[in-house]
């Protein structure tokens, strides 16, 4: 009989900037994660509708579009209240406020060690 593979986490990453986009891919992918992405909320809202195996969503918190960072952190804890949140951003600090309970916070630049602490501190606390 053949080993069966354990099921990896699914991070949902929505980065309107490309670049940043894909070195958060390589991180998240290198710690041992499965990575959907999204360029903007409005990607993130269809993909999350279309899919029920994403645990985290990793947003930026400035974006174009119809929602925000923030704003979709909001929906996502409205509609799909298990799935774990992770807001960023280079510009601003969040208040505890800001985020839905649970949500966490990670300034830019992080670090590939930074990143993958929060998703495993996340993801364990189930």
């Amino acid at each position: 009989m053949g080993l069966v593979e354990a099921k990896r986490p699914v991070v949902l990453i929505v980065e309107d900037e490309f670049l940043l986009r894909m070195d958060a891919v390589h991180m998240i992918a290198a710690a041992g994660f499965e990575v959907v992405e999204a360029a903007n909320a409005d990607q993130a809202i269809d993909i999350l509708e279309s899919r029920r195996d994403i645990t985290v969503v990793f947003t930026d918190v400035q974006m174009p579009g119809s929602m925000d960072g923030l704003k979709l952190a909001r929906a996502v804890r409205g509609r799909w209240p298990p799935i774990k949140i992770i807001a960023t951003s280079g510009r601003l600090d969040l208040e505890q406020g800001d985020l839905p309970e649970g949500g966490r916070f990670l300034a830019k630049p992080y670090s590939p060690g930074q990143l993958a602490g929060v998703l495993r501190e996340l993801i364990s606390d189930g």
